[in-house]
């Protein structure tokens, strides 16, 4: 076991970092305690606490999230939570089961906005030539 494991996770245009080390259980996204978040983003952030269960009372965790939308956050924050789980505890068994569960567990998603061609309002809508 480490004493601080930090990890990093990207979702869109948000970068969250995790520190977890030792302690009694508090989780902590930017300053603020989980339970003050709405049940759908609290549901996102929970699922490696979830799925680490014999780990969820022994660690504190302490994310920064900035960046992108609140959905992202969350979801570069899980991303962030789940690689310093498995750094922290050393765990392969735990890797594993995360790997099993969701691969963006521990894979930051790398997809991205398309960008704009010319002639188009957007990333692959054309200006409309003719009727006839």
């Amino acid at each position: 076991m480490v004493e601080v494991a930090v990890a990093s996770g990207k979702r869109k245009s948000a970068v969250a970092r995790a520190y977890v080390k030792s302690g009694k259980g508090v989780v902590k996204i930017n300053k603020l305690s989980l339970q003050a978040y709405p049940e759908y983003i609290r549901s996102i952030l929970a699922e490696p606490l979830q799925i680490a269960e014999k780990y969820k009372d022994k660690i504190d965790v302490r994310v920064i999230a900035s960046g992108g939308g609140p959905i992202s956050q969350a979801e570069a924050a899980r991303t962030a939570i789940a690689k310093a789980l498995v750094a922290f505890s050393g765990d392969d068994e735990l890797k594993k089961m995360f790997m099993e569960y969701d691969r963006t567990l521990l894979v930051s998603d790398i997809r991205r906005k398309e960008p704009k061609k010319q002639l188009g309002r957007g990333a692959r809508k054309k200006r409309q030539k003719s009727y006839r």
